[in-house]
This record gives structure tokens, C-alpha cells and sequence, in this order.
């Protein structure tokens, strides 16, 4: 087969994979594209933790797959976990090639399933469309490369990068297009990360909005049938127990010492930093136990400020409002920077017109020779 088929297929595989990107968590939202003579026979996406993966779903849909050829956006699993090993199932239904865009970088992974498949007589090809996976499973990447999941921060401002009026009004610096389009982003997350701060000033909810949410039928479904766990960084645990944040989808509290929250708030108790703040690092250490891959920070000034600080934040996901506020109005981070030089870098990665304001899209710089992604 040609390397341009091989390139259509795959292209497949990816955009059946992001089906699975609502709810796959802690698994990668993974593709497979079963091929015969040329034929799509059959496709498959990772469906929620304890249920098949990709391979598994697209075997299952056709009675006879021997002799045909398997395009895969990760490497198949060759363990045990909650479900049997994905490299059985292919030898097992007569699989003859296999093409495989990325080797997954899973301990309990990492090559051991090419090596198996090969082992059993089954051409293995690996690196197709390698750097477009990368950015589709950067967030689980991230986790099993360095032990916590990629960390998106979100503002929404005006042209002179201004998030609310001195007096806290911020209701709406960005129009209902970016609103909207700020649901798909929650909705592809699995943690969703503020301060009480933000919880006390805005009574803040950090659901996806089913109304507000731009998917149509099984997305939509998937998308509202997983919803994101709500993290608040509360050190005194100071959030109200009437509070928005509390009701509903689950809730993470995040503090430093002792609290009295209701049974139904899962609460952490994490060690304080030297002004008497959750720890960050330990939060990260948190965020890497709960496995999860996409964490969306939408916080105020002090939060964002000590995240970029210190940091802790792989991306930007920056609206912006044709507006000016002011030289009074509030910033997107308390950051104290004496010299351009110390100035925390970015690299931008899209810059899309979103109804009346643009969406920036920026990655810290580094991060890829770091990381890898």
C-alpha cells in the first residue's frame, strides 16, 4: 500500500480518536481504522476507563478481520489492566500489518507492543503522522513523560490585557462566540482548577454549559455524560458550603489544613508553602495521583500569577476583547518582572478570529525540547 493511502487511513484513525477525547481519561483518546483491499472495514475509539479501547471497538464491529491491516494513533497495549491486552486481540483476529503513529511512552507500554505484535509475524510500521498525535494526546503524553497532565491556563481579556474593572465587574469583556467556544475546551478537560478567590467573588459554577456547548448528538452526549472534576485551592477553607462550585459535578478542595466541608466535597489536605498557601508542587503531585491528563486553570490574579511564576503552565488559552479597560482595571497575573529578560516566554500556536474577539493559543517555551510535546 502506498505511503499517501497509508496517510488517508491515519488521518482517519486521528479524527475517529477525538471522539473519544470527552471521556477516555485517564486513557488517551485513541483511534483504529481496520483496512481491507483498500476498504475501510470498520473504526474504533477508546471508550471510558474499564471499557475497550480503540482496537477492541473496531474488531467488534466486523465478524472477520484476518488478512486485514490495523491503523492505530498509539501503540496497542500489550498488559493487563482494566481490560485485556489490545496486542492479543490483534494476533488473535488475524491482524496482518499494523500501523502505529506513536509509541506510547506508558511504562507498562512503551514498545513492548510493537515487539509483541512483531513477535507474532505481523509487519509493524511506526512514526505516521507522528507530531499531529503528539498534539491530540499531549496531555496524557505529558503525564506519563513527567508524572502530572498538561496544564492550560485560560484568561479572558481586553486589548490591554486587563481581566475585570477595578471594582470586580467582568461580565462580559468577550462576546457569546467566545463563551461558547470556552465550553468545548471544559468539555475536553478532565480537571477544571480555581482559587477561592475567584469562588467568593464570582460564585463561579465551572460546568459545561449544555446549552452553550458547540457539539451536535453522540460529541454532545459523550461530552455531558463525563464531566470534568472541579478543583478549588482554598488554603484556610474559606469556600462557602452553599457555594456554586460545590454543587453538582464532582468537586476536589484543595487545602492545608483541617475543614468541616459536607461529606459530599472531597477535600485534600496538602503541605503549605512559605506564605501559608497550598503548595503547588504538592497540588502537582495531586493532580499526576489522580491521573489527570487535561487540567483547565481559569483563576484570578494571584493564582494565575504564582502558576506562571513558578512555572506550572504548558499553555495559554487567551481570549481577547476589542476593548480597553484602563490602567485601573485588574490584571490576568499578579507578576512582578524587573527585566525583559525574566520575562516568562511563550510560544504562539494559533491566533483565530472567535466571533468579535481572537483566541490565542500559546505553549511555554521549551516545552517541547523538554517534554516532547
Amino acid at each position: 500500500m502506498s505511503l499517501e493511502r497509508d496517510r488517508v487511513f491515519m488521518e482517519h484513525a486521528i479524527e475517529i480518536g477525538r471522539c473519544g477525547r470527552f471521556w477516555s481519561a485517564p486513557n488517551p483518546p485513541v483511534g483504529c481504522v481496520l483496512v481491507q483491499q483498500d476498504t475501510i472495514a470498520a473504526t474504533g475509539f477508546t471508550q471510558p476507563a474499564g471499557q475497550p479501547h480503540a482496537e477492541i471497538m473496531a474488531l467488534q464491529a466486523i465478524d472477520d478481520a484476518r488478512g486485514m491491516t490495523a491503523y492505530v494513533t498509539l501503540e496497542p497495549c500489550n498488559h493487563h489492566g482494566r481490560t485485556p491486552p489490545c496486542t492479543e486481540a490483534l494476533i488473535q483476529a488475524g491482524i496482518s500489518r499494523v500501523v502505529v503513529a506513536l509509541e506510547d511512552p506508558n511504562p507498562e507500554v512503551s514498545g513492548q507492543g510493537i515487539s509483541r505484535l512483531r513477535r507474532a509475524g505481523i509487519a509493524v510500521e511506526v512514526g505516521l503522522l507522528a507530531d499531529e498525535v503528539e498534539g491530540d494526546l499531549a496531555g496524557f503524553l505529558l503525564r506519563m513523560r513527567r508524572g502530572w497532565g498538561r496544564i492550560t491556563l485560560k484568561v479572558a481579556t481586553s486589548l490591554d490585557g486587563r481581566t475585570a474593572m477595578a471594582s470586580g465587574e467582568s461580565q462580559w469583556i468577550t462576546g457569546e462566540t467566545a463563551r461558547r467556544d470556552v465550553q468545548l475546551w471544559r468539555a475536553q478537560s478532565d480537571a477544571i482548577v480555581t482559587g477561592v478567590n475567584t469562588v467568593m467573588t464570582d460564585n463561579c459554577k465551572l460546568t459545561v454549559r449544555a446549552q452553550d456547548l458547540p457539539l451536535q448528538d453522540a460529541d454532545k452526549s459523550r461530552a455531558l455524560s463525563y464531566p470534568p472534576t472541579r478543583i478549588v485551592l482554598d488554603s484556610k477553607g474559606r469556600t462557602p458550603h452553599h457555594a456554586a462550585v460545590l454543587e453538582g459535578a464532582p468537586t476536589i478542595v484543595v487545602t492545608t489544613g483541617a475543614t468541616d466541608f459536607p461529606a459530599s466535597v472531597h477535600v485534600e489536605s496538602v503541605a503549605s508553602d512559605d506564605a501559608g498557601c497550598v503548595s503547588l508542587k504538592d497540588w502537582i503531585r495531586l493532580l499526576g495521583k489522580a491521573q489527570f491528563n487535561e487540567i483547565l486553570v481559569e483563576a484570578g490574579p494571584t493564582l494565575s500569577g504564582a502558576l506562571i511564576r513558578e512555572g506550572w503552565v504548558d499553555r495559554l488559552l487567551w481570549y481577547q476583547a476589542p476593548k480597553l479597560l484602563g490602567v485601573s482595571a485588574r490584571p490576568v497575573a499578579d507578576l512582578d518582572v524587573a527585566l525583559l529578560s525574566d520575562a516568562p516566554d511563550f510560544t504562539l500556536q494559533d491566533v483565530t478570529r472567535i466571533g468579535e474577539d481572537l483566541r490565542i493559543i500559546a505553549t511555554r517555551a521549551g516545552l517541547q525540547a523538554d517534554y516532547g510535546v
